[in-house]
């Protein structure tokens, strides 16, 4: 049994062929408030963060998955909707952030998120043994916010005019989930 799949996604390791994928991703200003983004990647940058992805987790510190999304569970191969990150990965103190795009907008609101996060909690939890995740998600991403609270994490902070983003404040909630 693969621990990254489930009956209709798969997380796998970034790969050389996920360039124009991320191009895309990563340089839609629509997303551009919740990763942080503030002006656009080239493929040379992409291309050089691909190249070193296959650096072990305890010393890049983060990991970036692929999620794949399968119509049918007995699929070979999937097509890749998204991605999902574990970051600040601190090994001693047992704790990683974790953020989840779905970059394909036909792909939102019909479970990949979901399966994604289930198997990354899993994951984080039960091979990296880490004790706590957390992810930091504006207070009107409601979708985002729904998708975490609906996997145990807790809204444990509140930070006021954190993000400015075309001349505008947001806030943003800490949410935390503790591996009992």
């Amino acid at each position: 049994m693969n621990l990254l799949k489930s009956e209709h996604v798969f997380l796998r390791a970034l790969e050389p062929t996920d360039l124009e994928l991320l191009y895309a991703w990563e340089n839609d200003p629509t997303i551009w408030l919740v990763s942080g983004t503030l002006a656009p990647f080239s493929r040379f940058v992409l291309e050089q963060y691909l190249t070193s992805a296959h650096q072990d987790i305890y010393t890049h510190k983060q990991l970036r998955l692929m999620i794949e999304h399968f119509e049918e569970p007995e699929d070979e191969m999937g097509t890749p909707v998204g991605c999902i990150d574990l970051f600040d990965f601190d090994p001693k103190n047992k704790h990683a952030g974790i953020g989840i795009l779905i970059g394909d907008m036909s792909k939102r609101n019909n479970n990949c998120a979901s399966e994604a996060l289930k198997l990354l909690i899993n994951y984080s939890f039960n091979t990296l043994d880490l004790h706590q995740l957390y992810c930091n998600i504006t207070t009107d991403n409601e979708v985002s916010l729904h998708l975490f609270k609906k996997f145990g994490f807790e809204i444990t902070g509140l930070k006021q005019d954190w993000i400015f983003y075309n001349g505008q404040w947001y806030d943003e909630y800490l949410l935390q989930l503790i591996n009992k």
